[in-house]
């Protein structure tokens, strides 16, 4: 997969969906499904999208007993999607179902990444709600190492933890970032996030750490950006009113402190 990025497509309805995504007259962008879009259309959606040539993460976040994930992967693997994802929470034995469940009689299957700590739990919320009583960066590396170990491709993190992360489980352990909003952006109930200014800002070594980092950001009414990093240079996806660009390249000193694009 390397160094896509992924644009979320968090719409409640078919028509919305599909209206957006046929502003892409070019090429076909990376997208993401989760809950709110597949729990309105159901499986059609992603078998419509796919026929349109588009890769598609979708994004469940399956936990529960290990035979049920495993059954339930079977089924999404069956949608020819090309990336999947669970909670690294539900053990090494739900994660191995799991990629047995996924895998198909020849032998191929959709990528498989593992939710390590949702970006919307903070260190106070981890040990007062959930009871672990850990730095929380050591608690998603734990994940992220256990994943990896169960045979997964990747983990979800925060941008916070994605260069440790591959220090532990070797740069080719992908890493997929939902923590990425300009300065001036609502949080939402995201906490652990950071600019695009401060992600440039990281020192070389861990930028190049996150060479096969992808960023996958809300879209928004009137604006919203998906930024890749790799080493000295960003990738920006724009999505405005009217046609949308795909990625082009921009050089750093473009983006201020303040995160935005001069």
């Amino acid at each position: 997969m390397g160094k896509d990025v992924i644009i979320a497509l968090d719409f409640d309805s078919k028509e919305k969906t599909l209206a957006f995504l046929d502003r892409f007259t070019g090429e076909k962008p990376f997208v993401k499904i989760g809950m709110e879009l597949f729990y309105a259309e159901g499986p059609s959606i992603v078998r419509e999208i796919k026929a349109r040539g588009h890769k598609i993460f979708l994004d469940l976040k399956l936990h529960d007993i290990p035979n049920t994930v495993k059954k339930a992967m079977a089924v999404l693997s069956s949608l020819d999607v090309d990336m999947v994802n669970l909670h690294a929470a539900g053990t090494h034995a739900m994660m191995s179902a799991a990629l047995e469940g996924l895998t198909r009689a020849d032998g191929t299957r959709p990528m498989l990444i593992a939710v390590t700590q949702l970006t919307s739990t903070s260190q106070q919320s981890m040990e007062e709600e959930i009871g672990i009583h850990r730095p929380l960066e050591e608690v998603v590396i734990d994940y992220a190492k256990n994943a990896r170990l169960a045979g997964l491709d990747g983990v979800v993190c925060s941008p916070l933890e994605a260069g440790r992360i591959h220090e532990t489980c070797t740069k080719d352990f992908l890493t997929v970032t939902p923590g990425i909003r300009f300065a001036d952006a609502k949080a939402d109930d995201q906490v652990r996030i950071t600019t695009p200014a401060k992600a440039s800002a990281i020192p070389r070594y861990a930028t190049m750490r996150l060479s096969k980092v992808c960023f996958a950001l809300k879209l928004r009414k009137k604006s919203t950006a998906a930024v890749m990093i790799k080493q000295s240079t960003i990738t920006v996806t724009m999505c405005k009113f009217g046609k949308p660009h795909l990625p082009s390249k921009i050089n750093t000193p473009i983006i201020g402190n303040n995160g935005k694009i001069a």
